[in-house]
């Protein structure tokens, strides 16, 4: 593919290794070639890399196809999910998914990116839901900002949420910023 037809998202290959273009910076010089100056993500260990290319170059786009998946469970530091076509279980490995893994519950339909046959990274839905297993007693005071306290939520993540959520009660939590939306429901 010719460098000029490049734009963010896109996935290529960068000597055998799958990125995504994070960024794409154009300029045009008064003379010469115009300059592409692009940023990347490793989509298989998370590190980033930035190249400089000239109008006229070609990059390789990566093969990558995406399919449902159901996370099943954990299993050391693997993370088990199921093909919801075909059965098939697949690991990907905790690093893989950095903070995703804090989202995760168990029957959670998400979507997996593969190269190949190999799992690369999976896309949570926008908000989930979980129960809060433990949250800090929180002191009321008469103040212009709203008081937040620290909970712990089901899937092991941390948040701060308002101080009238309760153990037991369901938070709806924002995967795209990890923080708090709404209480769905309280404990009964």
């Amino acid at each position: 593919m010719d460098i000029e037809d490049i734009r963010k998202g896109l996935k290529v290959m960068l000597d055998n290794v799958p990125y995504n273009i994070d960024d794409v910076e154009f300029v045009k010089p008064g003379k010469g070639r115009a300059i592409y100056r692009i940023r990347f993500r490793n989509l298989v260990d998370g590190s980033g890399l930035e190249r400089t290319y000239h109008s006229g170059e070609k990059i390789q786009e990566a093969n990558i196809s995406t399919r449902e998946g159901q996370f099943l469970y954990k299993e050391g530091d693997h993370f088990v999910f199921m093909n919801t076509d075909t059965f098939d279980q697949y690991l990907i490995n905790a690093d893989q998914l950095v903070d995703k893994k804090n989202y995760l519950k168990e029957g959670m339909i998400i979507n997996t990116m593969f190269l190949g046959e190999k799992p690369l990274d999976i896309t949570l839905p926008i908000f989930i839901e979980a129960t809060v297993l433990k949250s800090d007693i929180a002191m009321r005071t008469d103040t212009v900002t709203a008081q937040m306290k620290h909970a712990t939520l089901e899937t092991g993540m941390e948040l701060d949420v308002p101080v009238f959520i309760k153990e037991g009660d369901i938070v709806k939590v924002d995967t795209r910023t990890g923080s708090y939306v709404e209480r769905v429901t309280a404990k009964k």
